[in-house]
């Protein structure tokens, strides 16, 4: 794995999260779409919380405050990794995760701050991977047991997957 080719494009994509947030009018960043789904703030909470938890999880991997272990990835975090994205079927939030990270209709600027935490976050998390070993791993609810580097392109992954759903709820503002 390239890490920084990996740091580059997380850095783009919270880029372009905080670039999305200043086009999209207020009254709609809370508004549930047409049709249902998610509304942007929404989006917003659930991928920027995930992105701190992952980084939580990668520090711990980082600093071996984890259990060592032989147990890796299941198949979808197999196909995630070798992919660099997630299976062409919808997949939910695991309900234990959904209930300790519950996808919030947040302001805007609360996205904002969460955006600057994330930020934050990978600047301080990104120099630790060079010497994380591969065998500190921490469970994720979807994809198995996932060490340092694999926590790093999971939430390369997660980003860019999210900015894909923002632009869906943008076109079901559009057509109705």
């Amino acid at each position: 794995m390239n890490l920084n080719k990996e740091r580059k494009t997380i850095d783009a994509a919270l880029d372009e999260y905080r670039a999305k947030l200043d086009t999209i009018p207020d009254a709609l960043f809370t508004e549930t779409p047409p049709g249902g789904g998610w509304s942007y703030a929404e989006v917003y909470s659930h991928i920027l919380k995930a992105t701190l938890g992952s980084s939580i999880a990668l520090e711990r991997c980082t600093h071996n405050n984890c259990e060592a272990t032989k147990k890796g990835l299941n198949l979808i975090g197999r196909y995630l990794m070798l992919t660099g994205r997630f299976p062409p079927v919808r997949i939910k939030v695991p309900e234990g995760t959904e209930a300790k990270m519950p996808a919030e209709k947040i302001s805007k600027e609360d996205a904002k701050n969460l955006l600057v935490k994330c930020r934050k976050r990978i600047d301080d998390t990104s120099p630790l991977l060079k010497n994380s070993l591969p065998t500190s791993r921490i469970k994720h609810p979807r994809l198995g047991m996932l060490n340092a580097g694999q926590w790093y392109k999971f939430i390369r992954v997660h980003l860019l997957h999210h900015l894909k759903q923002l632009g869906r709820i943008e076109n079901k503002f559009q057509a109705a």
